[in-house]
């Protein structure tokens, strides 16, 4: 069954954490914007209307007040008062170095307006048509022209306005502050996360060891209730499925058991009968009878490969030469192609019976020559049975790794169990390495046990829990 293709990734993190950093760092940053545009609507927008009618009061009062003075005394009058102004520009800029552009905000732009505004209602004109006139010089002083009509003609005068009104909306200190709160935000959402991330991972890795047939240790219950939920679900499961493990291999083991008795005894009979039945009858009665105790003899191999064996460093070399001589002594030839693999550490006894069963199968369902093999690779060494028979289709290859599983060709060919690619699969994963199959119709199938360099980890080691 082929694999879905992965979805593109994109900006979008794949990951929980980091879906869940990017998510607070979006959400930061539309709080602070939607906070900035709330204080501007709501306190900056009032306050520069505020100050706004207050300067243009002031204005309308230096105008009356340029009126009633001489005119010797006006130029100081307005000296003094822009005077004034600067020294308050001067403390507003040593509060601030360096918050004074030449360019007017965004919200002076608006202050200016409302400014202009004012004067025109006051003078009863159109705002469009008011004379107001504004500039600031390079040190910041935001100055209006007054112009006075006197006796000899208009007079000019440029008041220098205090800094009474917002000149900046956003200062540093305002990014300072959205950094920080999102730096402080992820450092909280990473620590949440990874508190979280740590009973998941244990759950994902409580998965893959029972999916490899390993013993499950159980999750600790404690923490959030979620959490805690989910481990003792998986505790639960993991119980409910040892335990059914456990009855199926002690139902097998005593149906094989209990079976083998009355098969011995119709070997007896036959044996003693053999005279009065016909040769040919006997012969078929015996072989069929040797099947049968060979089915029993998988089952029972199955029931039992869970039980507990020492790893000890062998080498496949003298595993494969003691599995062809046994076979030679049946009258069966198989081929050697021995690569002088490294010792490696294994549980003999299951790694015998494992590869077994892959040269009864290729006896069974193959074809001669079969050849055994072995050789190393760069994570492990590696033992492989090959026949020359009519081979598996590819979409058979991962379904008869299960147990009682049959290719269609052995369906309808010599009796079987279906367990002997199960055993060895299960062996195979047991020691930390896999079984693979390759198969193509005509070509037969090559089955291969990979097996890790290193030693056996000991909760790796097959245990009485059943067939799990």
């Amino acid at each position: 069954m082929n694999a879905p293709a992965p979805a593109p990734r994109g900006l979008w993190p794949r990951s929980l954490l980091g879906r869940n950093l990017l998510l607070m760092a979006v959400l930061i940053v539309l709080g602070q914007l939607c906070a900035a545009v709330l204080v501007r609507q709501m306190i900056f927008k009032p306050r520069v209307a505020q100050v706004a009618d207050g300067v243009a009061r002031n204005v309308a009062a230096l105008r009356a007040g340029l009126q009633v003075l001489p005119p010797p005394q006006r130029q100081a009058f307005v000296q003094a008062f822009n005077d004034q102004a600067a020294q308050t520009q001067a403390h507003a800029r040593a509060a601030a170095p360096g918050s004074w552009r030449a360019v007017l905000s965004p919200m002076e732009r608006q202050f200016v307006r409302a400014v202009t505004q004012q004067l025109a209602a006051a003078q009863g004109t159109p705002a469009s048509s008011a004379d107001p006139v504004w500039r600031r010089d390079s040190s910041g002083v935001l100055s209006l022209r007054v112009v006075h009509e006197g006796a000899q003609g208009p007079e000019t005068y440029w008041l220098n306005l205090p800094s009474v009104f917002p000149t900046r909306e956003f200062t540093g200190a305002w990014l300072l502050a959205t950094l920080a709160s999102m730096v402080l935000a992820l450092a909280g959402a990473w620590w949440l996360q990874r508190h979280l991330n740590q009973p998941l991972q244990r759950v994902v890795q409580a998965a893959q060891r029972l999916a490899r047939g390993q013993p499950h240790e159980p999750l600790p219950e404690d923490g959030p209730t979620e959490i805690a939920t989910v481990a003792r679900s998986v505790n639960h499961m993991a119980h409910s499925l040892a335990q059914a493990d456990q009855e199926r291999a002690l139902m097998l083991a005593g149906v094989s058991h209990d079976l083998r008795t009355p098969l011995t005894k119709l070997r007896l009979s036959v044996e003693i009968a053999g005279r009065q039945i016909e040769p040919e009858l006997a012969t078929r009665m015996v072989r069929s009878l040797d099947e049968m105790d060979a089915i029993l003899g998988q089952f029972l191999q199955f029931a039992r490969m869970q039980e507990a064996e020492p790893a000890q460093p062998a080498a496949l070399d003298d595993l494969a030469q003691a599995i062809a001589q046994a076979q030679a002594d049946h009258g069966r030839s198989v081929a050697l192609e021995l690569g002088a693999p490294p010792p490696a550490p294994v549980q003999a006894q299951a790694l015998r019976r494992a590869v077994d069963n892959l040269v009864e199968n290729a006896w069974r369902h193959g074809a001669a020559p079969v050849v055994l093999r072995t050789g190393s690779e760069e994570d492990g060494v590696w033992i492989e049975v090959q026949d020359h028979g009519p081979g598996l289709p590819a979409a058979e290859l991962e379904r008869v790794r299960q147990p009682f599983a049959r290719g269609e060709a052995a369906r309808s060919g010599r009796p079987g169990a279906g367990l002997g690619l199960a055993i060895a699969d299960r062996v195979a994963r047991s020691h930390g390495g896999r079984l693979e199959l390759h198969s193509a119709p005509g070509q037969g199938l090559r089955a291969r046990m990979v097996l890790p360099h290193g030693a056996v980890p000991e909760d790796r080691a097959p245990t009485r829990r059943g067939a799990g």
